[in-house]
């Protein structure tokens, strides 16, 4: 099982993982070994997320899936597949549990007296300084 949040976690066998040879630096060894690692998660058909929980992924993680409801997310960081697997796998939570998190919403607050009093003071002292610096009789 894959914690995401509290009350839910994804089962493995939901989640695929495809590898495949990685580019950048390893020497030979990124020629011989498939160290990329490719996390498959199909959004539709998990029986472990509600439908409002799959619209939220949906819509958050748009660019991330593709038509056919799949999000893919790949790591090719370390030479080390396993080290790879593991970074998917963090990553595919973190993705989720952004996705899923509600933001609490802001409760409109009014300026005090004194804050509305404080900036127009602020502003008059700008103002003044301002005007020091500007050449009086110029033109004269």
């Amino acid at each position: 099982m894959i914690p995401i949040t509290d009350g839910l976690e994804i089962p493995e066998s939901d989640v695929e993982f495809a590898v495949s040879r990685s580019g950048g630096p390893g020497g030979q060894n990124v020629n011989k070994v498939s160290t990329r690692v490719t996390l498959q998660f199909n959004v539709d058909s998990s029986a472990v997320l509600s439908p409002e929980q799959r619209f939220r992924i949906r819509s958050k993680l748009a660019s991330r899936i593709n038509k056919e409801g799949v999000l893919q997310i790949t790591s090719q960081r370390t030479r080390s597949q396993e080290l790879n697997r593991a970074d998917t796998l963090k990553r595919f939570a973190e993705l989720l549990s952004a996705a899923l998190h509600r933001a609490t919403p802001r409760i409109p607050t009014r300026a005090t007296r004194a804050a509305k009093i404080q900036r127009v003071e602020e502003k008059k002292k700008r103002t003044a300084i301002k005007k020091t610096r500007s050449k009086k009789d110029w033109d004269d």
